[in-house]
């Protein structure tokens, strides 16, 4: 065939029209040719086209099959993590539940143990003894205890000078053991306590110690004194029993603090709902020992002067961190060391150490290490072998004044300490 389509119809009724085919009137006849190529083309031509075509076709579908597959991972994606963050969300949530009850928990039973056992802390007495007349005293009421208490006050030595002296009070605390029908006669446990008088006799000194008990028979008390001169010692005395031997308080002291460093360290609650739990359960252990403080002793314990010196850090520390001090410290330490970079980390250092000696350290290195880290990406440096040396400085610092750091300023407030 010479053209692509072309003929003669015998009838001129054929009228078909088709929008890829052009139709015009010749001879009587019909001419048809496609759209997309107007001119007279071959068939060899017409068979390279439709193979490219058909090329072109497959590649094309193809490429849409890909990106359907790829479409469809993606969805199945974005449902699987979907699906894992809805898992998590829900596992947070249950975790959170499952602490908040927890601590209710604990809040509960810690503040029923408190309730229930009542302050067991005894009068004092007055008494007085004399090397011829001694107190004796005899204790019925010793029923579940292990270990009985004694606190007696007097003017008693507390210097190692005083100690040595020739005076002193023997404090004889006995009970009879029960060994049973085996023996006819029974055993007696026998604790002596000596404790050396001082020279000054208007001096009160209070000293305490516990007895282990073997059984529940009665506890006799004795007293009595040793004088160089005829006289007589006014003395006051209390005793308190308890519930648990030393082993067992210590062992559960031991699990308290382990307690308390555990949500502080894993961050299980904030540092101070920490601490307040911690307060709680060592309130709770006491009264279940046996020795439930009064609410007048739990308010002696607090220690307003540490508290008074830290609300005054931390205010002292709010202004300057107001005004920029810090930051202006370390530009003032970038500046003098000229970009050396030894040169800005002794700086800095001096300073973190001499601010730290009389505001809170914590604070302080918090406040400087923003600043630390801009100047460290300053100069190329890796800011956290700059901020260890800083923070090893601001203990140095802290530590060398009395009132650089808490500790330090509880240890000062001792009486002991200041004489």
């Amino acid at each position: 065939f010479s053209k692509l389509f072309s003929s003669r119809s015998k009838t001129t009724d054929f009228t078909e029209k088709t929008p890829l085919l052009k139709v015009s009137s010749e001879e009587n006849g019909l001419r048809c040719v496609a759209l997309h190529n107007p001119d007279f083309t071959t068939d060899d031509d017409s068979w390279d086209n439709s193979s490219t075509d058909f090329e072109q076709r497959f590649q094309l579908g193809s490429e849409m099959a890909s990106l359907s597959r790829s479409a469809s991972s993606e969805k199945y994606e974005i449902l699987d993590n979907l699906h894992v963050k809805f898992n998590l969300s829900k596992m947070r949530r249950c975790l959170k539940f499952l602490k908040v009850s927890c601590l209710f928990i604990f809040v509960v039973v810690c503040s029923i143990l408190f309730g229930i056992y009542p302050d067991q802390g005894m009068p004092w007495q007055m008494l007085a003894v004399s090397p011829l007349e001694s107190f004796s005293m005899n204790l019925t009421d010793f029923r579940d205890s292990t270990l009985l208490r004694l606190d007696i006050g007097g003017p008693f030595a507390a210097d190692v000078v005083d100690q040595q002296t020739e005076e002193y009070i023997v404090v004889q605390v006995s009970q009879a053991e029960d060994t049973g029908s085996r023996r006819r006669r029974q055993q007696q446990v026998v604790y002596n306590w000596s404790i050396p008088l001082s020279s000054r006799r208007n001096h009160q000194v209070i000293t305490t110690r516990t007895f282990q008990m073997p059984n529940r028979g009665t506890v006799f008390i004795n007293i009595q004194a040793f004088l160089q001169e005829p006289g007589s010692v006014p003395l006051s005395m209390k005793h308190q029993y308890l519930n648990a031997n030393i082993e067992a308080q210590v062992t559960i002291a031991s699990i308290i603090l382990v307690g308390v460093y555990v949500l502080i360290i894993l961050e299980i609650v904030h540092r101070t709902l920490a601490a307040m739990l911690g307060s709680l359960a060592a309130l709770a252990a006491l009264a279940t020992v046996g020795e439930r403080p009064s609410m007048v002793e739990v308010v002696e314990w607090i220690d307003y002067e540490t508290l008074a010196l830290l609300f005054g850090m931390m205010v002292l520390v709010a202004i300057f961190s107001e005004t920029g001090f810090f930051d202006y410290c370390a530009v003032k330490a970038y500046r003098f060391s000229r970009g050396k970079v030894w040169a800005m980390i002794t700086f800095l250092c001096l300073i973190a150490a001499i601010l730290s000696a009389f505001l809170d350290n914590v604070t302080t290195m918090l406040l400087f290490t923003p600043v630390t880290i801009r100047l460290c990406e300053v100069l190329n440096l890796d800011p956290r072998h700059v901020l260890i040396a800083e923070v090893i400085f601001t203990n140095i610092g802290g530590a060398a004044t009395a009132v650089g750091d808490p500790p330090n300023v509880i240890i000062v407030s001792k009486e002991e300490l200041r004489k």
